[in-house]
């Protein structure tokens, strides 16, 4: 008996992140973030007119984040094209979005979720952050972040459903997935 006590205890918080998981066809829980640029972004604001592609990414500036970010970047006319809009969502700061969206001249919007909340919302799992160094052309950069999240893709339909869930994303090969399903979508 305390065997089966001490298993359901030891499992207890891996049932319970299951539990919080979206899966296809869930609503999406509200959520708001501040954005690359200062602003707050809001869920609700987003809805009703476009697909929403909101991918978490582990740390701006990074070798497969970069690819991942600068392929939704390469591809957002056929994107638009399909009715979508891409959000990504990472552990970093404003500061360090900011950086990483000029850097690689990103059209498209970055959520800080310092603190993970977003990502708990969604399932997607998070570890902790650290110091990322690197060199852009002659600037030398530092990034810190408190949190690392997993690299997932979702798509959220415009009345808030979860239409598409990739939580075996490969970065180079991420939007071109997302907008073959947006195109079996039309």
């Amino acid at each position: 008996m305390k065997t089966a006590l001490y298993l359901l205890i030891a499992f207890l918080p891996l049932s319970l992140i299951a539990q919080n998981e979206l899966k296809v066809g869930d609503k999406v829980p509200a959520f708001q973030a501040v954005a690359d640029d200062g602003s707050t972004w809001k869920l609700s604001d987003n809805l009703g007119d476009k697909y929403l592609v909101v991918y978490f990414y582990p740390a701006a500036m990074t070798g497969g984040c970069t690819a991942q970010a600068c392929a939704y970047r390469d591809l957002s006319s056929e994107l638009e094209s399909q009715n979508a809009k891409v959000i990504g969502v990472s552990g970093d700061k404003k500061e360090n979005l900011e950086f990483f969206k000029k850097a690689h001249n990103l059209n498209f919007t970055l959520l800080a979720d310092e603190n993970g909340e977003i990502a708990q919302k969604f399932g997607v799992p998070i570890r902790d952050g650290g110091t990322f160094k690197g060199k852009f052309g002659d600037q030398e950069f530092e990034l810190d972040r408190e949190l690392t999240t997993s690299r997932w893709t979702f798509i959220i339909d415009k009345e808030g459903k979860l239409v598409y869930k990739n939580d075996q994303v490969d970065a180079s090969n991420d939007s071109k997935e997302v907008l073959s399903f947006l195109k079996s979508k039309s």
